[in-house]
C-alpha cells in the first residue's frame, strides 16, 4: 500500500452523503475523463489528485486530514496538517476521530441482524415493539421506514445556534429525553409517503435494539460488529466527552468575541474536541480510525456483518420524494446511493460533529473503498464541503 505524507498542507468535507452528480465533481478540478476505462468501471488509483485533494491543511476551512482509498484495483493512505493549532505537530496518523452519522450503518446493521434471527420484522411496527414511546395519534410507523427515513418523525426543535451548542455541549441526554423532545411536535408525513433524513430516525432504532436485546446499544454494536470485524481502536463513548488515545484536535469557526475563542489566520475558532455526543448517540457517537472503518464497510459489502438476505434494504432507494420537494429519495437503510461519473455507482455514508467530518464509501462489488477524516473548522455548515467533494473526486479520479 502506498501511503504519503503531506507537511503542512485547504477547503472541507462530507460529500459522500448525497448523491453526487458528473457536474458538481467537474467543478473540483480534479477529475479527468475516464477515456481509458469502460463505463462503470472503477480507475487505478490516481495518487496525484489524492495527495492534491488533501494538500494546503492547515487551511482556514480544515486543520488535519487523513484519507484511506483501497479494493481490488490498488490502496493508497494520506495523512496531511497538524495535531492541534497550539503546538503545530504534524497530524497523526491512525488517529481517532468522532464519526458522527456515519453511526447510523452500524445501527441499522444491528436491526438488520435482528431482523435476520427472526426477532424483528421489518413490517413490525414502533408502537408494538416499544409501546408508550411515541403519542396515541400518531400513526404506524414500521420499522423499516425509520432504517431508510420514511417514517415522517419529526426532530426536536432547539434555538440559539451554535452559541447554544458551544454553552450546552458538556450536557447528557437520555435517548428517551430525546425522542420525547422530537415527538412533542406532529407527524411531518404519513410513513413511507417521504424521505426525510432524521436523526430520530436512528434513536428509536437504538431504543428497539435494547428492548430487543436485553441490553444496552453499546454493548450490542461492540459485540455484534466492532469486535467480530477486529475494529480494535473503535468504540462508543457513552457519557463520556473524551476522545481516547491517538487523536487529532477538532475546531470551530467562531465569530470574533466568542467566548473562549483563538486567532485562526484571520478568523477565530473554539476547540470543540471534548464534547457530549449523548445528543446524537445511536445516530452519531462512533470514534473510529479510517483503518477501522475500511476493515467494517469491507466486511459489510461482503455480507460477514449482516447476512447476505437481508442486506437487500441497505442498496435499495424507496421510491419517493425527499421532503419538501420533488426531488427523489437517495438515502437507503444506512447508506446513500452515489452516482459518479463515467456510470460508476457507489454507496457510502458521511458524518459530522463539530470539529470533525468523515466519510466512507465503496463500490458494490469493493473494487473501490475510501474512507476519510478531517478536522474540519465548519464541519456542520449547511450545503456540500467543497474538500469533501474534492476527495470523493480524487477517490474515482482516472
Amino acid at each position: 500500500m502506498k501511503r504519503t505524507r503531506i507537511a503542512a498542507a485547504g477547503l472541507a468535507l462530507a460529500a459522500l452523503v448525497s448523491t453526487v452528480s458528473a457536474p458538481a465533481f467537474a467543478g473540483t478540478g480534479v477529475v479527468t475523463a475516464h477515456s481509458a476505462t469502460a463505463p462503470g468501471e472503477v480507475p487505478p488509483i490516481n495518487e496525484a489528485a489524492l495527495k492534491r485533494s488533501i494538500a494546503g491543511l492547515p487551511a482556514p476551512d480544515a486543520t488535519a486530514a487523513e484519507v484511506r482509498v483501497g479494493g481490488s484495483k490498488g490502496s493508497w493512505h494520506g495523512v496531511s496538517g497538524v495535531t492541534d493549532l497550539r503546538t503545530k505537530r504534524p497530524a497523526k496518523e491512525g488517529a481517532r476521530f468522532r464519526a458522527g452519522s456515519v453511526t447510523k450503518i452500524f445501527t441499522v446493521a444491528v436491526v438488520l441482524q435482528l431482523v435476520a434471527e427472526g426477532k424483528v420484522s421489518l413490517d413490525g411496527t414502533v408502537q408494538e415493539y416499544l409501546p408508550g414511546l411515541l403519542p396515541a395519534g400518531y400513526p404506524a410507523i414500521k420499522v423499516g421506514q425509520l432504517l431508510n427515513h420514511t417514517s415522517g418523525l419529526p426532530s426536536p426543535v432547539f434555538d440559539g445556534g451554535f452559541e447554544r451548542v458551544y454553552a450546552t455541549r458538556f450536557d447528557k441526554w437520555t435517548p428517551r429525553e430525546y425522542v420525547a423532545r422530537a415527538v412533542e411536535n406532529p407527524i411531518e408525513f404519513t410513513p413511507g409517503t417521504r424521505q426525510h433524513y432524521l436523526n430520530t430516525n436512528t434513536f428509536v432504532a437504538g431504543l428497539l435494539i435494547e428492548k430487543i436485546t436485553g441490553r444496552s446499544y453499546e454493548h450490542e454494536v461492540t459485540t455484534r460488529i466492532l469486535k467480530p470485524v477486529g475494529m480494535r481502536e473503535s468504540y462508543l463513548p457513552g457519557a463520556s466527552i473524551r476522545i481516547r488515545g491517538r487523536h487529532n484536535q477538532g475546531y470551530q469557526v467562531v465569530p470574533k468575541g466568542f467566548p473562549d475563542s483563538i486567532k485562526y489566520g484571520d478568523q477565530y475558532v473554539v476547540d470543540m474536541t471534548e464534547t457530549s455526543v449523548t445528543s446524537t448517540w445511536a445516530s452519531g457517537d462512533l470514534i473510529s480510525t479510517t483503518a477501522d472503518l475500511e476493515r467494517f464497510i469491507t466486511a459489510l459489502f461482503r455480507g460477514e456483518v449482516v447476512p447476505a438476505a437481508q442486506l437487500t434494504p441497505m442498496f435499495t432507494v424507496p421510491r419517493v420524494a425527499m421532503y419538501g420537494s420533488d426531488e427523489p429519495a437517495h438515502y437507503t437503510s444506512g447508506l446513500t446511493r452515489i452516482e459518479l461519473p463515467g456510470g460508476i455507482v457507489a454507496f457510502g455514508k458521511t458524518g459530522a460533529r463539530y470539529g470533525s467530518a468523515a466519510g466512507v464509501g465503496a463500490t458494490r462489488d469493493l473494487s473501490r473503498t475510501v474512507v476519510y477524516s478531517i478536522n474540519s473548522t465548519d464541519a456542520k455548515a449547511s450545503g456540500q464541503n467543497q474538500r469533501g467533494l474534492g476527495i470523493a473526486a480524487a477517490a474515482f479520479a482516472e
